[in-house]
């Protein structure tokens, strides 16, 4: 049985104890700090010209702005919701909160390209350490049922939204202050959340259990993924077939495959295996790596067709993408309240229907196209994206005890995450591959950028697709119902409260 800290506010599952006004206060604060570090993961992707004119970037490096925040987002997302049941859910919050903020500051005086991606790499550290800890902190406010639902879908219709206003709020700052500003945003935001967030949000921890956190399980993960973008980003350049690049994606496997020999051995893993046991888990984080992957590459290959395509400015791109947050906003109300009458299954099956869709209907805009004429129909389709992150954020955590609420909140997002990072890797190379092919047979530079770009989309939309057995073969109402009655006898009665 897990011990509750009599000093904490919340503890064990005791959320009942902590007043419903002051829960959704401190959601509400939780909630800005996740909309923050979501928001920053395409936040610089309408300002990447721009910042690779002044910092002197080459056009094939340019992703790394955005992926090295990805990257150590995602891959030390686990080493955080450790550290989090561990040391104390708000103190690891108020430690990532802090780091993240001053690696903002950090990007905002960069006047380099190499600091500046190394500093989104510490970014996306500090990241990694707000958001299991937000979660699992919510997880453990809010009772399994219709409440915890109701606050897990509006976390999921932040996570989805986050990356659509993103585009627009790095669009309005590089436009009217300077792309600096998009980092000096996360300073006020963030420096703000560390003020209140002693007062407003309860502390909670994993009492009893030893202090071992698994850092060769982050490293062995996190040294994988680096790799293969790598590799993937380089291949066009290198050949897909050179040494370099069968020699990379080598070394990435075999890290990979230590990461699971460690994680099977290890006494306390970073990810313990057992947890793929519960097949809703499994199905939710499978169907958030492929949304990853596909959403997040669609959003960097449509910013840059209208940017480089169609002519856009910064500002012009975000407001195109604020149709796909519009959309989102509406349909996660009608999301929350499907899920709860239907199933978790086909509320995202039919999300990855019309998003997929939405994305292959974008691969039709010419080269001299126009919003409203060949854009404003895929972008609104695409806003259906909400159908998937909101079951997912629920799926992921059904069945999961008090035990293990950090490492699976930062499962979900590293698989989410991960899959960005590995799927703008894809997108751009693609992209780049296709471009210079039709390039090479004479065609046009604006032309082959459209064709370029037109079959990496292709390639995001059919990945959205291929997640449709997923969520049938994997999240099934018999499954969810056996694993909530399990979890529910597992449950320790909780000890009074004063």
């Amino acid at each position: 049985m897990t011990a509750v800290d009599p000093s904490n506010d919340i503890g064990g599952g005791l959320g009942a104890a902590f007043g419903q006004v002051r829960r959704w206060r401190a959601f509400s604060l939780l909630a800005v700090a996740y909309f923050m570090t979501a928001v920053d993961m395409l936040i610089v992707n309408v300002a990447l010209p721009t910042i690779g004119r002044n910092l002197h970037f080459a056009q094939a490096d340019l992703q790394w702005v955005v992926t090295a925040y990805a990257l150590t987002f995602g891959g030390f997302l686990l080493l955080g919701g450790r550290a989090a049941d561990l040391l104390g859910r708000r103190r690891v919050f108020t430690a990532g909160l802090a780091l993240f903020t001053a690696a903002s500051l950090a990007c905002a005086l960069a006047a380099s390209g190499t600091f500046l991606i190394s500093m989104r790499g510490v970014q996306g550290l500090g990241a990694a350490m707000v958001l299991p800890a937000a979660l699992s902190i919510v997880m453990n406010m809010f009772p399994e049922g219709a409440e915890r639902n109701k606050a897990l879908g509006l976390w999921g219709a932040i996570g989805a939204s986050g990356a659509t206003v993103g585009v627009l709020a790095g669009g309005a700052l590089t436009r009217y202050a300077g792309w600096p500003y998009i980092f000096y945003l996360n300073v006020i935001v963030g420096g703000a959340a560390l003020l209140l967030t002693r007062r407003v949000v309860p502390e909670s921890r994993l009492q009893g259990a030893r202090r071992r956190y698994d850092p060769l399980g982050a490293i062995t993960v996190t040294g994988a993924l680096v790799i293969v973008v790598y590799a993937v980003s380089q291949a066009p350049t290198v050949g897909w077939t050179a040494t370099r690049t069968l020699a990379l994606l080598t070394s990435s496997a075999v890290l990979l495959a230590a990461f699971v020999a460690i994680e099977a051995r290890a006494q306390a893993p970073l990810l313990p295996l057992r947890l793929f046991r519960l097949k809703t888990l499994a199905g939710a984080n499978a169907v958030g790596l492929l949304l990853g992957a596909s959403f997040y590459g669609y959003i960097f290959i449509g910013t840059l067709y209208m940017q480089q395509v169609l002519g856009y400015s910064a500002m012009n791109t975000g407001l195109a993408w604020l149709t796909v947050g519009l959309t989102g906003v509406v349909l996660a109300g009608p999301a929350q309240v499907l899920v709860t009458r239907t199933s978790i299954s086909l509320v995202m099956a039919a999300g990855l229907t019309l998003t997929g869709a939405g994305i292959l209907w974008a691969t039709q805009a010419p080269a001299h196209g126009s919003f409203w004429a060949n854009l404003a129909g895929p972008f609104f389709l695409t806003g259906t994206v909400t159908w998937i992150f909101i079951p997912v954020s629920i799926g992921a955590l059904i069945g999961v005890t008090e035990r293990d609420a950090g490492v699976a909140s930062g499962l979900i997002d590293s698989s989410q995450q991960l899959g960005g990072a590995i799927g703008i890797a894809i997108a751009s190379t693609v992209a780049a591959t296709r471009t210079h092919e039709l390039h090479a047979q004479g065609r046009a530079i604006t032309n082959a950028l459209t064709g370029g770009f037109h079959t990496a989309l292709w390639v995001c939309g059919l990945i959205t697709l291929s997640a449709i057995p997923i969520a049938f073969l994997l999240i099934r109402r018999t499954d969810i119902a056996q694993t909530t009655t399990t979890r529910q006898r597992q449950v320790p009665q909780p000890a009074p409260v004063d």
